[in-house]
């Protein structure tokens, strides 16, 4: 199932886990991370050669000649630079059926710089489910300078992501109407049932607008999607860095075909062993973990900050404050508290907009809210979170019940007075009634006689906890897994910490596999 974020559901109330790029060099409490036993450790493999066969896939499909074009501008942004060229492959919507209806997937790519050197190419996902990688890989190529001498840099738009058929469920005039109506922590019979009828609206649009990707959004079917870029590619084995929601796709092509997986690194990891409620019990320790980390970096009592923003939460929910002809709910302002907790850079922000808020000005948290949630000054939001609840609800099985969320709330209130309520009501929103069964409960990441998987985790990092890392590494199985440990702060460790990224390049450009339990900080 989809290790989704702190929760992007049905309009106002948007909370996500994107693959946010940043990190910091302390751990919680100064502590060193848990140890782990060695494993044997198999060989790195080959850097390049011809694509494989391919697998009972007609050579239709994996055939295509791409035509690469100078790449036009995103929505609301300018095109990247002459160097960057897109290409658009065709995939099967159903697996099942190879030969039958196709869906385009939109790829990018920037050209190795050395063509002698050149290992192949290195395809990035950058977290969400739902983000754009088609957007976010020319946004972020300057950290991945190193990794292009040898490699074409390549990302894409997963199925039901923007240019991919990109699923679609309200437009602006109801994600505006959902923000200002629905309290994402319903205390009333009557906002319970607004919150629920929220969330069977969000899913039935999306069947209105995007039924026919709908039953095919599944993480399994984007890592068959990957498989088939490789052989499009020309690429003999699969190199791939996934960052946050990108490491359970990694895991989920790691599982699919072990023996096609290259050189992989997996940053910000996903909890592969975690259901639906596990995945937002373990998001409500980990964000409460960084939020303890930011109140003790600014000199606060842990305990008295957080019941600090408790209050000022509960003073929302019952006045939300006027900013323009709009309104900062008690939702709106944990998601602005929710965005700078990604990475420590940002942590000024928290406390900047925190002192707006409490002497009455709630700006600076609305536009903490609206940067996190892709609304623009104009109040157009993105369909990331479209996207997001398509996959994550395609992935799980589970629909938890009001009632089974209700039955959360003393427990996850107790592991974090800001974030728990938020997180227990969200596992009966984010799939209630949704209009297509999910396919499983919780992922298998086995992928037995793969090559090494890089598995970076770091001890601060809100979204997706350390000790999915080390739950991720062991499920991949011995000699698979790799464990690198960062002591830090935020949402991913490569370009931020300088010690995990000389680790991850030198597996990538030269095979170097670091030991099991390898510690940065």
């Amino acid at each position: 199932m989809s290790g989704a974020g702190i929760g992007r559901r049905a309009g106002g109330t948007v909370l996500a886990l994107v693959g946010i790029l940043a990190a910091g060099c302390a751990g919680p409490g100064g502590q060193a991370p848990p140890s782990a036993p060695p494993t044997t450790s198999a060989p790195a493999p080959p850097a390049g050669g011809a694509a494989k066969p391919s697998g009972g896939l007609p050579a239709s499909l994996t055939g295509q000649r791409l035509e690469w074009k100078r790449c036009a501008a995103p929505e609301g942004g300018e095109a990247p630079g002459s160097d960057w060229r897109c290409a658009t492959v065709r995939v099967p919507l159903d697996y099942a059926a190879p030969t039958g209806t196709t869906v385009p997937i939109a790829l990018i790519r920037k050209e190795a710089g050395s063509k002698e050197a050149r290992i192949g190419s290195l395809l990035f996902n950058f977290g969400g489910p739902g983000g754009s990688g088609v957007d976010t890989l020319p946004r972020g190529a300057a950290e991945y300078t190193a990794l292009n001498t040898r490699y074409d840099l390549v990302s894409f738009d997963p199925r039901g992501v923007s240019r991919s058929a990109g699923v679609v469920c309200r437009d602006d005039a109801e994600q505006a109407r959902a923000e200002r109506a629905v309290d994402a922590t319903p205390e009333t019979a009557a906002e319970e049932r607004a919150f629920r009828a929220d969330a069977v609206d969000f899913g039935r649009g999306c069947a209105r607008r995007s039924g026919t990707v709908l039953p095919y959004t599944t993480t399994d079917n984007t890592a068959r999607d990957m498989d088939l870029i490789r052989q499009v590619l020309g690429d003999r084995v699969l190199h791939y860095f996934g960052i946050s929601y990108g490491t359970q796709l990694g895991a989920a092509y790691a599982h699919l075909f072990p023996r096609d997986v290259g050189r992989m690194v997996l940053d910000a990891v996903v909890d592969p062993t975690a259901d639906s409620v596990g995945h937002a019990r373990n998001q409500t320790i980990g964000f409460q973990r960084a939020l303890d980390n930011y109140l003790k970096s600014t000199g606060q009592d842990p305990e008295a900050g957080t019941r600090r923003i408790v209050r000022l939460l509960e003073r929302l929910d019952r006045r939300p404050l006027a900013v323009g002809d709009r309104r900062l709910t008690e939702s709106l302002a944990l998601t602005g508290v929710v965005m700078p907790l990604y990475s420590k850079q940002s942590w000024p922000l928290l406390t900047s907009a925190l002192a707006k808020a409490e002497g009455g000005s709630g700006a600076e948290l609305l536009a903490l809210a609206d940067w996190y949630n892709d609304r623009d000054t104009s109040g157009h939001y993105s369909t990331q979170s479209h996207a997001q609840r398509a996959i994550s609800c395609a992935d799980s099985a589970e629909r938890p019940t009001l009632d089974q969320a209700r039955a959360l709330l003393p427990e996850f209130r107790r592991l974090s007075p800001v974030f728990g309520p938020f997180l227990a009501w969200d596992t009966a929103g984010w799939c209630a009634d949704w209009p297509v069964k999910g396919a499983t409960t919780v992922m298998d990441a086995s992928a037995p006689g793969a090559a090494p998987v890089l598995v970076v985790g770091t001890t601060g990092d809100p979204a997706t906890p350390y000790e999915g890392a080390e739950r991720m590494a062991k499920a991949l199985g011995e000699g698979v897994g790799v464990l690198v440990s960062n002591r830090g702060e935020g949402h991913g460790a490569y370009g931020s910490s300088a010690c995990v990224t000389r680790t991850a390049d030198a597996y990538l450009l030269n095979g170097k596999v670091p030991a099991y339990g390898t510690t940065c900080s």
